[in-house]
């Protein structure tokens, strides 16, 4: 069975890359005895602008946090020494020193497109466990399902023509620069310039030359000619240091062998043209145009439209940080605990952010081709027409599934676009995908909303009988 890659963070402190108030929840539950069984959910609530859909991604490397978390000495030494915790007994800090996930854990397989609402991921563990790894979650989920879905985006944009993640040097630190060349593979792309993500996750890594390598010889052919010398099988060059279509005149020297030339700014659409004149004039049509500098999908299918001869984009900034749709606003929630043996359903009602309670199941419904007409949102359980989605991915902390590879995953998102009707793939447009809840769903929701209301009722006696007159 294939191992998770955690790909940066040090094994021996995954325990505190949380938030401060997990810590303090854990530590309260701790000395509350609280030792129920509790249910999260991870989803999305809304989905962003310009998305009719979102390509579920981050599960891998959720799987390995859950799987290594642990607390080091040190670790255990910083929190014991926060002026939060002075009231914490030591039996907290020793309870965190065997600290591991027990937990059973369900979810959408990674290159599954999802919608708002849907749960995409499970968690069932003791209450300190399963609050505890709320944020890393929720980190690595929003991020790696944001730039999936961008990825997929553009290479839709792109009409068949490659893609290729440009984005390390623009990404949000080296970290998130390797989770975006992964989520980006995973959206459609075929390789990185990201060699470190390429090694690590085996995808094609990809580059041709910098501006300084030109300028850092006597003139533009010469720089050409010594570059080919060295790499005679794998010829890139970057022609717009200077004059682009001078450029492309003196790339044309190299002859048969030249693979492409790259262009990284000035007007994509006319350059592009004159470019493929001047190769096509020399005998070159093989050599293909690459064109780079701030793409995004719109950019991309405004250039195809109006017939740009380009055969392959580089595009990084856009894509790497989903610059247009930055943040996915995933939320993770208590739906049911179990208490002395009794299953309580749990949900929240404040306005604009009310939750269903109860574990849940997304069955989704195809046509005889496999085409997607539809999905439910029902309790788990439930007899529903359709594909159940959540599958089970851990049981009592130990992985109990195949981790398909980088390419598997790829290969399973390019099938689930293929099954999504076109209109909800179209650049923008967020036409809505028919998501409904089941009526026993929503019978559960009402019970459990008058039963927590009734609970929390305190009543006008009561309020007054309390009140403290000051003067």
């Amino acid at each position: 069975m294939k191992e998770p890659e955690s790909l940066f963070l040090p094994e021996d402190s995954l325990g505190i890359v949380t938030d401060l108030y997990q810590l303090t929840m854990a530590a309260g539950y701790y000395e509350q005895h609280k030792q129920d069984i509790a249910t999260f959910e991870l989803s999305v609530r809304h989905l962003p602008k310009n998305r009719s859909y979102l390509i579920a991604a981050g599960l891998e490397q959720a799987l390995h946090y859950l799987t290594h978390i642990k607390f080091s000495a040190d670790t255990i030494q910083y929190l014991r020494q926060l002026p939060i915790f002075n009231h914490v007994s030591h039996k907290f800090f020793e309870y965190l020193k065997n600290f591991t996930f027990i937990g059973t854990v369900h979810a959408v397989p990674e290159g599954t497109i999802v919608f708002a609402e849907e749960p995409i991921l499970r968690v069932t563990s003791p209450i300190i466990e399963s609050q505890i790894v709320e944020t890393y979650l929720l980190s690595t989920i929003n991020f790696q399902t944001s730039i999936a879905t961008k990825a997929s985006r553009v290479v839709y944009a792109a009409k068949e023509r490659e893609v290729i993640d440009f984005g390390m040097r623009r990404a949000h630190g080296p970290q998130a620069g390797v989770l975006a060349a992964r989520s980006s593979f995973i959206g459609g792309c075929k390789g990185t310039s990201n060699v470190f993500a390429a090694y690590k996750l085996d995808i094609p890594a990809v580059g041709t030359i910098a501006h300084s390598w030109v300028m850092a010889f006597e003139n533009e052919q010469d720089s050409f000619r010594k570059f080919h010398e060295i790499f005679p099988d794998n010829t890139i060059l970057l022609i717009d240091t200077y004059d682009t279509l001078a450029g492309a005149r003196h790339a044309a020297l190299i002859g048969k062998k030249l693979k492409s030339v790259r262009i990284d700014s000035g007007d994509l659409l006319k350059l592009s043209r004159e470019i493929r004149k001047i190769l096509d004039a020399e005998g070159l049509p093989h050599v293909k145009i690459v064109a780079s500098g701030d793409l995004n999908e719109e950019r991309i299918d405004d250039l195809l439209q109006n017939g740009a001869p380009i055969d392959s984009f580089g595009v990084g900034t856009e894509m790497v940080t989903s610059k247009d749709a930055p943040a996915l606003g995933g939320i993770y929630k208590l739906v049911e605990r179990e208490h002395n043996g009794k299953t309580i359903p749990m949900m929240k009602f404040s306005e604009e952010k009310l939750t269903y309670p109860c574990r849940k199941q997304v069955y989704r419904a195809a046509d005889k081709n496999g085409n997607f007409m539809g999905d439910v949102i029902g309790l788990e359980g439930e007899t529903i027409d359709g594909t159940p989605l959540l599958i089970p991915v851990m049981k009592e902390g130990k992985i109990c599934y195949d981790l398909p590879t980088i390419h598997e995953i790829q290969g399973a998102a390019t099938d689930n676009l293929a099954h999504l009707p076109e209109p909800f793939k179209r650049l923008g447009e967020d036409g809505t995908y028919p998501v409904t809840k089941s009526q026993e769903l929503e019978a559960r929701r009402q019970e459990t909303e008058n039963i927590i209301r009734n609970n929390n009722i305190v009543s006008n006696r009561d309020t007054s009988a309390n009140k403290t007159s000051v003067v």
